[in-house]
């Protein structure tokens, strides 16, 4: 039997992505799955390629108005939100593309990275929460983190701060709906290198791209990037039923990297 069967999630920055990869598996293991992202013609064809039990859903995390339009909604339509992935989040590099190590990030990239990655999780929670608690006090609030939210990340101060919030933002939401007597839990996942279309202009399509993967994981134990169905895996655990006593606990998904240090393969 599916392990999701009956249930109603929503992810946030599913159009691609480890986003799309949760949504996708979210699906095939029996739920109602309501992708959301800003990116609108890449979200309709994530949610259109999952069939039936999938829809779109226009969201910007930013923004507290649209973030009660979209869960009222699916209370409306469903009558119940089990699982919320708040998994929309930016790097800052993308839209600035400039320094961001802590002498020379501008407050405005630091504030921009902050309102989506750590603003948007916020409001994800509450707002979870709120609508969790009238359609009966179950579920499942599942954050995803990052491994710079673990260690200091010289040039990415913005995304590291924002995601180091997430992080312990999750174990607040998680003690808080405890006190509350309430049966939602929250945890956080925190991936490392995941190869995503946001590592594509990095890495390239020329005869150098294995040598240049290689080399963004040659600390990395594991010796490879992960995948984004290796994030969602975790996500469908958290999600379902099984870890209904995990809360306020952290699942790493980064090939080793956080526990020491690389150590090469015996041949």
């Amino acid at each position: 039997m599916a392990r999701l069967a009956g249930k109603v999630a929503l992810v946030t920055g599913a159009a691609r992505g480890i986003g799309e990869a949760i949504a996708r598996a979210l699906a095939i293991e029996g739920a109602r799955v309501v992708l959301t992202d800003i990116l609108d013609d890449v979200g309709l064809a994530a949610a259109s390629a999952l069939g039936a039990p999938a829809r779109y859903e226009r969201l910007d995390v930013r923004d507290e108005t649209e973030w009660q339009r979209v869960l009222d909604r699916c209370l409306e339509l469903a009558g119940r939100l089990d699982v919320v992935v708040n998994n929309a989040g930016i790097t800052g590099f993308d839209e600035f593309g400039a320094a961001h190590d802590p002498e020379h990030v501008t407050l405005d990239q630091w504030r921009a990275v902050h309102a989506t990655n750590l603003d948007g999780v916020f409001l994800g929670c509450k707002h979870a929460i709120r609508v969790m608690r009238q359609a009966g006090g179950t579920g499942s609030i599942i954050n995803i983190g990052s491994r710079s939210g673990v260690v200091g990340i010289p040039g990415a101060a913005a995304y590291a701060s924002s995601k180091g919030a997430v992080r312990n933002h999750t174990r607040t939401v998680a003690l808080y709906c405890a006190e509350q007597g309430l049966r939602i839990r929250c945890n956080v996942i925190q991936p490392a290198a995941i190869l995503t279309p946001m590592w594509e202009p990095l890495l390239g399509d020329g005869p150098q791209r294995e040598a240049r993967m290689a080399d963004f994981t040659r600390d990395t134990p594991l010796r490879r990037f992960g995948t984004p169905d290796e994030v969602a895996a975790v996500a469908v655990h958290l999600a379902a039923d099984e870890s209904a006593y995990t809360t306020g606990a952290e699942f790493t998904v980064d090939g080793g990297l956080l526990a020491g240090t690389a150590v090469p393969p015996r041949v």
